[in-house]
């Protein structure tokens, strides 16, 4: 018997919000001050950079907690498993609840436990908890499922990442046109059918790093309103990335026993395409190595940066065919790794 991911699921919003949308938003800096440049030589800027062309927003009746639940049902129908026998419930997120057209968030009760809730779960010892480890959060309830299979005190987990980031963005803020809403959910499950966890890694850099993504006020300095939304230094964020992230890919590697040349396929969060470019370019020069073609499915551009969601959908759609010229098949060796808020870093080696 193995631990590994017997079944996925995901939720991708109905809303469609092009570049084009944003022709007529007042982008500023963050001093307030205007740009030198007209929006369409901001967006086209924009997404020369992250690639993104356009991105989904969640329907306005839908909470995160709500698409969080469309994804789970989805994952364990795929993977065939009686709800009830679920031990572990983990929804990760970073916002908790936030209804549309307000700024307030809400965690109480906990995502997991209102996901558990919508799927009418009757065994109290379905233990239902949220995780906030930034966009690494998908990951590190992978991880915390793993682990807590490996201890014999579950047998099947629920690991959702979910985010509707679009309601908590400065639309003043031209970052905001990076983010947007998902959800994907996984069954982590001890089987002989979905695979193997071969390895894992993970880090905090907290003793500089800790606030380079965090909630701020609005760019529009003139406003009263003390909403705060999420800001982000980018650039060094960028740095940070490339620095540390395939590094900590190599090791999980080292550790897995599997060999680069192995590798058929890496998930890697989507942030940012010509960031996520130049980590796996830097993780296979760790190995004197060219960046193999087709190695890093990618769904930014039309999906955009949903956080937490962005790899267990990525990791839904290559499964179930929905990417062009890109596919998995059993046996083969990928790398999942992700890096966010916190600063956190995370990834895992599994074999299909």
């Amino acid at each position: 018997m193995q631990i590994g991911i017997l079944g996925t699921g995901s939720y991708i919003p109905t809303t469609i919000v092009e570049n084009q949308d944003f022709n007529d938003h007042q982008f500023l800096n963050s001093d307030g001050s205007s740009f030198k440049h007209d929006n369409p030589v901001i967006i086209e800027k924009f997404k020369a950079i992250t690639g993104i062309k356009e991105r989904r927003y969640a329907e306005a009746n839908l909470n995160t907690s709500d698409i969080a639940f469309l994804a789970a049902e989805k994952a364990i129908t795929n993977a065939s498993i009686d709800k009830e026998e679920l031990d572990y419930i983990i929804v990760a997120h970073n916002f908790g609840d936030v209804s549309y057209g307000q700024s307030q968030s809400d965690t109480l009760p906990s995502l997991a436990t209102r996901v558990k809730h919508h799927l009418r779960i009757k065994n109290p010892k379905c233990v239902a908890y949220d995780l906030l480890f930034g966009c690494p959060g998908w990951i590190q309830g992978v991880i915390q499922a793993n682990a807590f299979i490996k201890s014999g005190i579950a047998t099947n987990c629920l690991v959702i990442g979910a985010e509707t980031l679009s309601r908590v963005v400065d639309p003043y803020d031209r970052d905001s046109m990076i983010y947007s809403d998902g959800a994907g959910a996984t069954i982590i499950s001890k089987n002989d059918q979905g695979g193997e966890i071969l390895a894992h890694e993970s880090a905090t850099y907290s003793h500089d790093e800790a606030y380079l993504l965090f909630c701020g006020t609005s760019y529009l300095g003139t406003t009263t309103e003390r909403t705060k939304y999420i800001k982000m230094y980018g650039r060094k964020i960028y740095e940070f990335a490339v620095t540390h992230v395939p590094q900590a890919m190599y090791n999980c590697l080292l550790q897995s026993g599997a060999s680069i040349t192995d590798v058929k396929k890496i998930f890697i969060h989507q942030a940012n395409e010509k960031m996520d470019e130049a980590i796996v370019k830097r993780f296979y020069a760790l190995y004197d190595m060219e960046m193999p073609e087709d190695i890093m499915p990618m769904n930014i551009a039309k999906l955009g940066n949903s956080s937490v969601a962005t790899i267990p959908t990525l990791f839904d759609m290559v499964r179930n065919g929905k990417i062009e010229n890109q596919s998995i098949t059993k046996g083969d060796v990928v790398i999942f790794a992700s890096v966010g808020a916190g600063m956190n870093i995370n990834a895992f080696v599994y074999k299909v």
